[in-house]
């Protein structure tokens, strides 16, 4: 049986200003990543999502990126490892406590748009990701592109490393995402994105610009919560994977080699 955990990338509002409806896509999911105050997100925000996430069974993950609230964490900042290191135990910690006022745990790490990518090509950066992420919680699951510095550094010391595949994001031939500097980076069509969340789970490939095919092995799927329908394209997704006979889990309980 095909096993993959739904992620989605939760918590994202500040203060009086809104994103996402997390609380109608947590019941469709079963891991919830989210924002720790750097890119998105407040104390009372986090303690909002996290008792959400826990009444509706996603297991808790921080969601950690630069600290850059106006462009959203989608900017490149010349930081240095030492200091990549620093933020992202920061933000962990912030999650942590936040999750035991609500007798939750902390149990992956997903850094968070442009840390992420440039973490999956800088080894020097993947490193400092991974070594917070240990200094934590040894345990903790580390959500990585496949085939990326970031994956390599995590599986160098010791752990456990979640490949996750976007429903909604084009993939270029060499499969890395499609910048979303790109009119078509992003996948708009709830159709399209339906059938490439199947196509990677069920199928285990892409297709990536200009009809490529590109073989892709993923424990978990990101549904991004902040693009307009993405309740409904989340609903057709799991329903299209459960139809099909895909079991769904939360991260801790998904198998990894």
């Amino acid at each position: 049986m095909v096993a993959v955990s739904l992620n989605a990338d939760l918590g994202e509002s500040f203060g009086a200003w809104r994103m996402g409806d997390d609380a109608a896509l947590l019941p469709l999911i079963n891991s919830a990543s989210l924002a720790c105050g750097f890119h998105a997100g407040d104390p009372s925000i986090m303690v909002e999502t996290v008792k959400l996430a826990l009444a509706a069974g996603c297991s808790l993950g921080a969601h950690p990126g630069f600290p850059d609230l106006q462009g959203f964490g989608r900017r490149a900042l010349r930081m240095s490892p030492r200091e990549v290191e620093a933020i992202v135990a920061y933000q962990i910690g912030a999650l942590a406590g936040t999750a035991a006022l609500q007798g939750g745990r902390v149990t992956h790490v997903k850094p968070h748009g442009m840390l992420n990518t440039m973490a999956s090509a800088d080894a020097d950066m993947a490193a400092a990701i991974a070594n917070a992420t240990r200094a934590v919680d040894r345990d903790m699951i580390l959500v990585v592109l496949p085939s990326t510095e970031l994956e390599k550094a995590g599986r160098a010391i010791g752990l456990r490393c979640a490949a996750e595949g976007y429903a909604d994001r084009l993939y270029e031939a060499d499969g890395t995402l499609a910048s979303r500097t790109l009119p078509d980076a992003v996948h708009h069509d709830i159709a399209t994105i339906r059938e490439q969340a199947l196509r990677m789970v069920l199928e285990r490939e892409v297709i990536a610009r200009g009809g490529v095919r590109l073989r892709l092995e993923v424990q978990t799927l990101c549904l991004h919560g902040d693009e307009p329908g993405a309740v409904e394209s989340a609903r057709l997704v799991r329903e299209g994977l459960l139809k099909a006979g895909a079991e769904l889990r939360t991260l801790p309980a998904m198998e990894f080699s």
